[in-house]
């Protein structure tokens, strides 16, 4: 391992480039896939009520599963688990591909397929988050989590633009659904070729007991809970991605064009501050500087739901995109760093149960509540939601406001008991 004061470049690692470049062909595929299947299902329907569904069809299974997600990226090499993850996607996205070539109007059969979608990225998340320590030198984690939020935000911001763009061009979900498998499968392929491998890092026997290890440690450590607590409850309520469909068609009248630039507006903002950084990581105050962004991220949701202006919304977006890109990157970072490494699968589990309920069911809380008041005042009273959380984890939390330098964050000098 590389010592922390040396300088590290992830050019120079072949397995962390072809990560990178597996993690950008996925997130590409699935970013062209999500923007087209929220046009496609709004388009069947026109009911806010089934983007919601949407969310939900992938969160129930990533909920379900979490416990036993975790247990299997500590028990198993983490590599493969991700390689088998990857090819699922792919099949699902060309099963998606095949359904709209077909002309089907059912949104059942979408459903179905995004549950399985969302069981593939149940056992992905932990897997994923676990293995990018064993690419990283020691000490320069903060800096490996900020590359590769940036290579994520990259293809955050070209998949919705292209899968938005062709949608437009071709009038139809397939040959988006189509380019999207082939992409995934691609990523599969570099997935594949790396030679790192993590190993078995749990070596004792299953057991119920190991199974909620992962949920009793979350809740001992409490810097980790608050930090992804917050961002559970935060996202739930400020989310207004699942509404986009109907801000592009019904208030800005911008077309599947507009949807696309509008779910790119976010990952621009991300993305710019992840390069930031990459090359300057935080240096001081990571946790106060955490929680003024999410106050951030509420503020940019107001601004966003009373927007009239397709440039207003997008600005807006940019904004909530760059504070929320500073949250993920002193979470994640403070969660591997703050867990035992036989024990990162687990509590990465639990970690990707908070993301995913910040963002699929924080898509059904998105629909249901804009199926009841209309699609305006469910954005802004989430975001006003949003700034009461963070005013009162401010208060629940004071170790989130005492978090300073994120390389002095270590596990407990004791192991949790077995």
């Amino acid at each position: 391992m590389t010592a922390p004061g040396t300088t590290w470049s992830p050019l120079r690692s072949r397995d962390f480039l072809l990560y990178q470049a597996a993690r950008l062909l996925l997130t590409l595929g699935v970013q062209m896939q999500s923007t087209a299947m929220a046009w496609y299902v709004y388009d069947l329907t026109h009911r806010p009520l089934d983007l919601g569904f949407v969310g939900l069809a992938q969160f129930l299974p990533a909920a379900s599963l979490a416990l036993v997600t975790g247990h299997v990226a500590d028990r198993f090499e983490r590599h493969r688990i991700l390689v088998l993850c990857f090819a699922a996607l792919g099949a699902c996205a060309g099963i998606f591909f095949a359904l709209a070539r077909g002309g089907n109007h059912s949104v059942g059969a979408v459903y179905a397929v995004l549950a399985l979608v969302g069981a593939a990225r149940a056992f992905s998340g932990p897997a994923a988050q676990s293995f990018l320590p064993h690419l990283v030198p020691e000490g320069h984690l903060a800096r490996g989590v900020a590359w590769n939020a940036s290579v994520f935000q990259v293809a955050q911001i070209a998949g919705p633009s292209l899968g938005g763009a062709l949608y437009g061009l071709s009038e139809s979900a397939a040959p988006v659904f189509g380019i999207a498998a082939g992409s995934i499968l691609l990523a599969t392929g570099c997935l594949a070729a790396i030679r790192a491998r993590s190993g078995r890092m749990e070596t004792r026997a299953a057991s119920g007991q190991l199974l909620l290890e992962g949920i009793r440690y979350v809740r001992r450590q409490r810097m980790i809970l608050g930090a992804i607590s917050m961002d559970l409850f935060a996202v739930l309520l400020g989310g207004a991605v699942a509404l986009l469909p109907v801000y592009a068609r019904d208030i800005l009248r911008a077309g599947p064009w507009g949807l696309g630039l509008l779910r790119s507006a976010p990952a621009v903002g991300a993305g710019t501050v992840a390069v930031v950084l990459g090359a300057r990581p935080l240096q001081r105050k990571a946790g106060p500087l955490m929680l003024g962004c999410v106050a951030v991220f509420g503020a940019g949701t107001i601004a966003f739901g009373l927007s009239r202006a397709i440039w207003l919304s997008v600005l807006a977006l940019a904004v909530i995109g760059a504070a929320d890109m500073v949250s993920v990157v002193v979470r994640i970072t403070m969660v591997q760093l703050g867990t035992p490494p036989s024990m990162r699968g687990r509590v990465s589990a639990v970690n990707s149960v908070f993301i995913g309920a910040s963002n699929e069911l924080g898509e059904f809380e998105s629909g249901v509540t804009a199926a009841w008041m209309g699609a305006v005042p469910a954005v802004v009273v989430g975001g006003v939601g949003t700034l009461v959380v963070v005013a009162l984890w401010t208060l629940l939390f004071p170790e989130l406001r005492k978090i300073d330098r994120l390389e002095d964050i270590s596990p407990p000098a004791v192991s949790p008991p077995g």
